[in-house]
């Protein structure tokens, strides 16, 4: 296997409970939840497919 590098993360508590949860749902420890995860993301990223951001805000018409 190749030699993985290893990194701190820190992540809010709900957050990691989530990922945490949704790791034992697949059967994954969480390290392997967030590089599936990762490597979704990037595999995304390199097929030209990025995210698409929200639209921004409107602020509402000023009527006089």
């Amino acid at each position: 296997m190749a030699e993985r590098k290893p990194f701190l993360l820190r992540i809010d508590p709900a957050l990691w409970a989530d990922v945490e949860a949704w790791a034992q749902d697949e059967l994954r420890s969480v390290n392997g939840q967030i590089e599936y995860l990762l490597r979704q993301a990037v595999q995304k990223r390199k097929a030209g497919r990025r995210p698409t951001a929200p639209p921004p805000a409107t602020e509402p018409a000023n009527e006089a």
